[in-house]
C-alpha cells in the first residue's frame, strides 16, 4: 500500500477565481477532503466527484460537532490507509486556522505533509472594499489579529495600546462577537472616535456587504445591527478611500453619516495632509508635539540680538 499524505490547503476567502493552481490540482486529484465550514460552494464543486468530502466544521455555532481532536484523528488515519487527504481551510492555510497545530500533529505522528498557502480574506476583504491597507500619505503599517475572544481577562497578550500605537491599520478577524470591548480598548488606547472602520462581509462572493462607520459609533443601533459573521473589520485613515475606490460591481453598501463627513474630509485634504486631519492616537499626537524641534529665528530678530554687554549688535 503507498503511503499517504496530508495536503493543508488554504481555500482561499471565498471566490473560487482566487484559488491557487496548486490547490486546484490537489482537489483534483484528492481521495479525501476535510473542509471548514466557511469554505465557498464554488470551491468545493472543483473537487473529484469520487473524493469523499466531510464538513468538518467546529465551534459554538456548530455544536462543537468536530472538536480538533476528532479532525486531527481523520486525517491520521485516512493518510496511514494510503490516501491523499486534502485538509481545506478557509483562508489561509497557516493564519489563525489552527493549521500550524495540525502540522504539528502531523509530524508527531509520523504523517507526510504539505502545506499550501491561501488567499487570505484579511487581504481580499478590504481589496474588494476598495481600501488599501497601506498606501504612501494614509498607512505605512498593518497588524493582522484574531478577535476571537478578544478584549477578554483571558487573553492579556492582546495589548490594544501597543497594537493602536504600532500600526496604522489594523485588520480584525472574527471580531464581530466581541466588536463592542474592542472599539472602546482601541479608545481607550488613544485612536480617536473619527476612525473609519469598515466591516466587510462574505468577502469576495455576490453575497457581500459593507458596513462603513467610526469608530465612536461603534454603539450605535444602526451600526450594529449591520454587523454579523464571517466579517473582516478594518480600522484606520485608510478606510476613508472605500467610496473613491469602490469596483466590485456586486457589493451592497452602508455608510454611516460620520463616516461620510470623515470620508468627506480625507478626500478634501488628500493624503498629504490626511494624517494631520484624522489624527494619530493622541498619545502619539502628544509625543510628536514634545519632540517638535524649535523653530529657527527669524532674520530680523537675528539683527536685534543683544550682546553679552547689553548693547545691540547686528549679526
Amino acid at each position: 500500500m503507498s503511503r499517504g499524505r496530508v495536503f493543508l490547503v488554504g481555500a482561499g476567502p471565498g471566490d473560487p477565481g482566487l484559488l491557487t493552481v496548486r490547490a486546484r490540482e490537489l482537489l483534483a486529484s484528492a481521495d479525501v477532503v476535510l473542509y471548514d465550514g466557511l469554505v465557498g460552494r464554488g470551491v468545493l464543486d472543483l473537487v473529484s466527484p469520487k473524493a469523499e468530502k466531510t464538513r468538518v466544521a467546529k465551534g459554538p455555532h456548530h455544536g462543537d460537532r468536530f472538536p480538533q481532536a476528532s479532525i486531527n484523528e481523520l486525517m491520521i488515519r485516512a493518510a496511514r490507509a494510503g490516501k491523499r487527504v486534502v485538509r481545506l481551510k478557509g483562508g489561509d492555510a497557516l493564519l489563525f486556522s489552527r493549521g500550524g497545530e495540525e502540522a504539528d500533529t502531523l509530524r508527531r505522528y509520523r504523517v507526510p505533509f504539505e502545506i499550501v498557502p491561501g488567499v487570505t480574506s484579511a487581504l481580499a476583504g478590504p481589496a474588494y472594499a476598495g481600501i488599501p491597507l497601506t498606501e504612501r500619505g494614509y498607512s505605512s503599517s498593518v497588524a493582522f489579529v484574531t478577535g476571537h475572544m478578544s478584549a477578554s481577562p483571558d487573553h492579556p497578550s492582546l495589548d490594544w495600546t501597543a497594537l493602536s500605537r504600532g500600526a496604522d491599520t489594523l485588520v480584525i478577524l472574527m471580531g464581530v462577537a466581541k466588536w463592542r470591548e474592542i472599539a472602546r480598548a482601541l479608545l481607550r488606547a488613544g485612536r480617536e472616535p473619527e476612525t473609519p472602520v469598515a466591516a466587510v462581509r462574505w468577502a469576495t462572493t455576490p453575497r457581500q456587504r459593507t458596513t462603513l462607520f467610526t469608530l465612536g459609533e461603534s454603539t450605535r443601533t444602526a451600526v450594529r445591527a449591520r454587523l454579523d459573521s464571517p466579517s473582516v473589520l478594518v480600522v484606520g485613515r485608510s478606510v476613508g478611500q472605500a467610496d473613491r475606490l469602490r469596483w466590485f460591481p456586486r457589493e451592497r453598501r452602508w455608510a454611516s453619516p460620520g463616516y461620510r463627513k470623515v470620508a468627506s474630509r480625507l478626500r478634501t485634504a488628500g493624503p498629504a495632509t490626511s494624517r494631520g486631519t484624522e489624527g494619530p492616537p493622541r498619545s502619539r499626537a502628544r509625543s510628536a508635539r514634545r519632540s517638535a524641534p524649535a523653530s529657527a529665528p527669524s532674520r530680523r530678530g537675528a539683527r536685534n540680538r543683544v550682546s553679552s554687554q547689553g548693547r545691540p549688535r547686528r549679526v
